[in-house]
């Protein structure tokens, strides 16, 4: 299971004044690692420490918010960068949002809660992020096809070397065989093992649909092509 690692935060800020309140704001909590920088130029040169979020002041001395902030995104997309400004104009709040900002807010008596939630917040969004990207190489990693699949018989050596070819493939595939021989467990490793691992997984049981619904079921349909037909009927393949 992923676990929480402790939040590191950049603080851009070049009012000494401010600083000091957001110090105090934010090394109240242990679980954050804070670092401070008077101007963007600082910021920008520190990012290969890798902050998970950045809060940025609008007005620096040396660079834009807007600037900073877009490198800030084409270093890593992925960081969280939080505007605080004491500019209150709607336009420019709603530009930096559109530009990649996590949040906006405005220096006011109720900054405090407002930057504890943002942060808070985007931290839960990373960490949510960071368990999906390790349950999906959990899952990968369940079924390489060594793991899933044991034995080292011929025909089990032959089963390989047809996973291996439909993993490189966009080909359709259909399995079959007795109750319990691993169908399901065929098919999963064909998927997590593709170029589709991130894609929906769609099995098919064929087993309980009437023979003479196969065919549409697999190949689709049109209302036109098939009397009694009301709607077109797209197929598995």
């Amino acid at each position: 299971m992923y676990d929480k690692d402790p939040v590191k935060i950049f603080v851009v800020e070049d009012d000494p004044a401010y600083t000091k309140f957001l110090k105090y704001v934010l090394e109240l909590n242990p679980d954050y690692q804070v670092e401070f920088f008077p101007s963007g130029k600082d910021c920008l040169a520190n990012l290969y420490k890798n902050p998970e979020v950045i809060t940025l002041d609008y007005s620096l001395p040396d660079m834009p918010g807007e600037k900073v902030l877009s490198q800030i995104k084409s270093h890593d997309p992925n960081i969280n960068v939080i505007i605080v400004s004491a500019q209150e104009k709607i336009h420019t709040a709603v530009e930096l949002l559109k530009l990649g900002a996590y949040d906006y807010i405005s220096k006011d008596h109720e900054t405090k809660d407002r930057l504890l939630n943002a942060i808070n917040n985007a931290r839960n969004k990373t960490s949510l992020i960071k368990e999906i990207d390790y349950l999906k190489k959990e899952i990968s990693e369940k079924y390489e096809f060594e793991k899933s699949i044991i034995g080292t018989s011929p025909a089990i050596k032959r089963t390989f070397s047809m996973l291996e070819k439909a993993v490189q493939t966009n080909i359709s595939v259909s399995i079959s065989g007795e109750t319990g021989t691993g169908k399901e467990l065929i098919d999963k490793s064909i998927h997590y093992n593709s170029k589709r691992e991130k894609r929906h997984l769609v099995a098919v049981n064929i087993a309980p649909i009437p023979s003479e619904q196969i065919e549409r079921e697999l190949f689709g349909h049109d209302e036109v092509a098939l009397a009694g037909a009301l709607t077109r009927h797209i197929g598995k393949y």
